[in-house]
């Protein structure tokens, strides 16, 4: 079974998040997003939104779970039995943290690093760009799957 690892924080889920995990879903057997949480940072949506967020957005995606963890990433891939991490590349500056990352996953575990290209159309999107255009009142539904735009935010 391929199973695979989608971490971030989600705050919130972005359609460049959402590209990933549909251009995925062909590829893996399972995908299990992984809501990190990280006591020393900040989020705009709780925890339990950012996961209700992802739930609703994929509701209709039987190999598509949502799981919540702290700690390495490498180390929720052991529990779950996942062969595989997941993740999406916008820029060069992606590329470069994202390499330094998985080459230290791949020194302390067996766990191979998937990446995908984001789609042009959603490239430029990032979770710190909605929170920006959300604190300042503009329009930030064509940046985020529907269930985002319903918070009432």
């Amino acid at each position: 079974m391929r199973k695979a690892i989608f971490p971030g924080s989600f705050d919130p889920i972005t359609n460049g998040h959402y590209d990933i995990i549909k251009r995925g879903i062909p590829l893996f057997d399972e995908i299990v997003i992984a809501i990190g949480v990280n006591a020393d940072k900040k989020y705009m949506f709780s925890l339990e939104e950012r996961k209700r967020f992802i739930e609703e957005t994929f509701k209709d995606e039987p190999t598509v779970s949502v799981v919540t963890y702290e700690g390495l990433t490498i180390d929720l891939c052991k529990k779950l039995g996942a062969k595989f991490i997941l993740r999406g590349l916008r820029n060069p500056a992606d590329f470069e943290f994202e390499k330094a990352i998985a080459h230290t996953n791949r020194q302390l575990s067996k766990i191979e690093t998937v990446f995908l290209l984001t789609a042009a159309k959603t490239s430029y999107i990032s979770s710190s760009i909605v929170r920006d255009v959300l604190r300042n009142g503009g329009d930030y539904t064509v940046l985020v799957p529907d269930a985002v735009r319903v918070s009432g935010k």
